[in-house]
């Protein structure tokens, strides 16, 4: 590996969005600092954090956006979006009207977003079984709809939420990588055949990973 590989790093924006009180800001917490709080007020003003992880020996970091509250007035703003490159939906799962709401929340991301979004669709609280008002079924059949990965999770005992969030990473992560990889000079190192085997083959890890994320 070559110096410059060693420095090369990778930054990218992802949001969480969903209706207020899902649990948004506990699964950053809970991600970011291993932190829950039970009485967790709405966020005010913009809140990010940075988590770094390791891919192919490349450092990549991950800014991480809360809404800052603005969702309790249907108000958030063109700029939380401007950049995102991946993209948690949450509802929680015992609570009906906030899975009503993904497909808002996804229109309103696809009109603020000009690039691909790596996106999740999170039911959180799954700690919440003997109050579940949407099923498993339900949330993984509205994540194939419409082409998001799927995964339950529950902020406040830490189950699958590291996983959630390491997923859109590494899936916005194979995105610019096979951007680098059709750019003009890697063309030429590369056949047509190897590059198809490329894309073949995410595609059905994509496939693995959905499938398995949901069995959980």
């Amino acid at each position: 590996m070559s110096s410059d590989d060693e420095a090369e790093e990778y930054l990218f924006k992802i949001v969480i969005i969903g209706d207020s009180a899902v649990g948004k800001s506990n699964l950053l917490s809970r991600y970011a600092r291993n932190e829950f709080n039970m009485h967790s007020k709405a966020t005010i003003g913009v809140e990010f954090q940075t988590q770094s992880m390791e891919i192919d020996g490349k450092e990549v970091k991950a800014q991480i956006w809360d809404t800052a509250g603005q969702e309790r007035f249907r108000a958030v703003t063109s700029a939380y979006y401007r950049g995102a490159v991946g993209a948690l939906v949450v509802y929680d799962i015992s609570r009906r009207t906030t899975f009503d709401s993904v497909g808002r929340w996804l229109d309103e991301l696809r009109t603020h977003c000009d690039t691909t979004v790596a996106m999740m669709l999170v039911g959180n609280k799954s700690d919440l079984q003997n109050i579940r008002s949407i099923s498993v079924e339900e949330g993984k059949n509205l994540a194939e709809e419409q082409g998001m990965f799927f995964m339950e999770t529950s902020a406040l005992d830490s189950t699958n939420v590291k996983k959630a969030f390491e997923i859109v990473i590494q899936e916005i992560y194979k995105t610019v990588s096979r951007k680098v990889l059709n750019s003009d000079s890697y063309k030429a190192e590369l056949s047509v055949n190897r590059v198809s085997l490329v894309d073949n083959g995410d595609k059905s890890t994509q496939t693995q990973t959905s499938s398995s994320c949901c069995s959980r």
